[in-house]
């Protein structure tokens, strides 16, 4: 009866894996309905706060990973750095944000746990604040794509995703989306979640 029990405290344990989630206010927005998604075969985390740019992600990094094992960790990155500062530049500009990036992701890489990055979600017409140019979101991700082949990662393209169907899923004149549009989000994060946790 013992063994028994054993066997089944074991079983349970193993049923949720440990996943974290970083990423800026998007991220925010997906993650409850990926922990929804996932109940039962994962315990979904989002480290506290948004992440915003890879500066600080480089600077808070340890602090968000703790000293917890994790099965999965997803990440993003990007739409913070292509802000556009009173100065008329990037609040991180793209050489500095791949350097970054690779910093990043060779850290994450060490924790032995399986890696996602999510591309940056479009940046939509109209007047922005703060404001952010359309099209950069296309040149932060070719330079992240970049350090994620380096390093191996598997790219998660959150941008041809939504791209198509803003209008439906984004708010207008906005990088954040609507409820509907994060839980949109979240089945893509999550279906490739679940493919990671099946390896």
């Amino acid at each position: 009866m013992r063994l028994i029990l054993v066997g089944l405290i074991c079983a349970c344990v193993g049923m949720a894996a440990d996943v974290l989630v970083i990423g800026d206010s998007i991220s925010i927005g997906y993650t409850p309905a990926v922990t929804a998604l996932l109940a039962g075969k994962a315990d979904v985390k989002h480290h506290e706060g948004n992440a915003a740019h890879t500066n600080n992600g480089v600077a808070k990094l340890e602090e968000w990973l703790g000293a917890e094992k994790l099965k999965v960790i997803t990440f993003n990155f990007g739409l913070h750095d292509l802000k556009i500062m009173e100065n008329g530049r990037h609040q991180v500009g793209i050489a500095e944000y791949e350097k970054n990036l690779d910093v990043i992701a060779g850290r994450l890489r060490k924790t032995g746990a399986r890696l996602l990055f999510l591309t940056t979600t479009p940046v939509p017409e109209g007047k922005l604040s703060p404001p952010r140019r359309p099209g950069d979101d296309v040149l932060f991700n070719a330079a992240a794509r970049r350090v994620m082949k380096k390093h191996k990662i598997r790219v998660v393209d959150l941008y041809a995703f939504a791209k198509p169907r803003l209008a439906e899923i984004q708010t207008p004149a906005n990088v954040h989306f609507t409820k509907a549009g994060s839980a949109a989000l979240a089945e893509v994060v999550a279906k490739a979640i679940k493919e990671q946790l099946k390896k």
